[in-house]
């Protein structure tokens, strides 16, 4: 079995396959290619891809894409079953459908089948992982001051707050949450985060004032593959007044900036500790 081609980098949204496996205890179903961006257990910051596939006698629901793994002995893992890196010698990384209702009868190996993709459910989180990206360049931009040692620089050339301090990142359709840890680690680091606190309004206006820039320029946004398989690597590219930027990233993305009407986020300090950043996204 070879690794799952994928079609969503170029935004596909419906594709033919042939069904490779049905796992009904798992209520997983696999296939040789899809359009069907699946979440990434091991850093799950955007959602699955919902929808459909069709059989010659019907369709059964999709809930959710994942990814799965299996082993050349036939063991199949599912999302955080899988317990081997990607790259690990005797396993081969597929994309997993998952199932609500159970699988028809027909939906058996070898049986050719169309798969649609939800375009609302996507075009949705693609808007939220695209503002979530442009959001972490802008809060870097706006921090930029605040640091006494060089950290690292992000795409812009700006000191990377995002890479030092983000813990976690949650894609919804048209946002995102991410939370920064402003611990004693990242003042060691040089970080400036009482001076932080103190401007924390002024930052907030900056970065939004930034993100209406961006938007305003209208750029175009796109998905550079490696190879066609769910295993090769994908970086997010975007056109900016200040340059084209680049992120290796998994996920879906708009293809222009004048997708958006606005970016704006809002920034919350409650715990001192804890910085937490909402991104919202309003389409075109």
């Amino acid at each position: 079995m070879q690794p799952t081609r994928v079609s969503f980098p170029d935004g596909s949204l419906t594709g033919t396959a042939e069904v490779l496996l049905v796992d009904r205890e798992k209520s997983i179903v696999v296939v040789d290619a899809t359009p069907f961006h699946p979440v990434d257990h091991t850093w799950p910051d955007q959602p699955g891809d919902s929808g459909f596939v069709a059989t010659d006698g019907g369709r059964v629901d999709v809930a959710e894409a994942v990814m799965a793994a299996i082993s050349d002995e036939g063991v199949l893992a599912v999302a955080d079953e899988i317990p081997v890196k990607r790259g690990e010698e005797g396993w081969t990384w597929l994309v997993g459908h998952r199932i609500d209702d159970g699988a028809p009868a027909e939906l058996v190996a070898g049986a050719m089948v169309e798969l649609v993709v939800d375009e609302h459910r996507r075009d949705g989180l693609s808007r939220g992982h695209t503002a979530c990206h442009l959001a972490s360049l802008a809060l870097d931009a706006s921090l930029a001051d605040l640091w006494r040692k060089n950290p690292g620089v992000d795409p812009l050339g700006n000191p990377d707050f995002e890479r030092r301090a983000n813990q976690s990142s949650h894609i919804h359709a048209d946002g995102s949450i991410d939370e920064y840890r402003l611990g004693k680690s990242l003042r060691k680091a040089g970080f400036d985060a009482e001076g932080f606190a103190a401007s924390l309004v002024e930052r907030e206006a900056r970065i939004n004032a930034l993100l209406a820039e961006w938007v305003a320029s209208g750029g175009a946004s796109r998905i550079d593959v490696e190879g066609p398989s769910i295993v090769d690597r994908r970086t997010w590219r975007c056109s900016l007044p200040e340059g084209e930027v680049g992120f290796l990233c998994g996920g879906t993305h708009v293809r222009s900036l004048a997708e958006f009407a606005s970016i704006t986020v809002s920034l919350d300090l409650s715990d001192p500790q804890l910085l937490v950043m909402s991104t919202s996204a309003v389409p075109a």
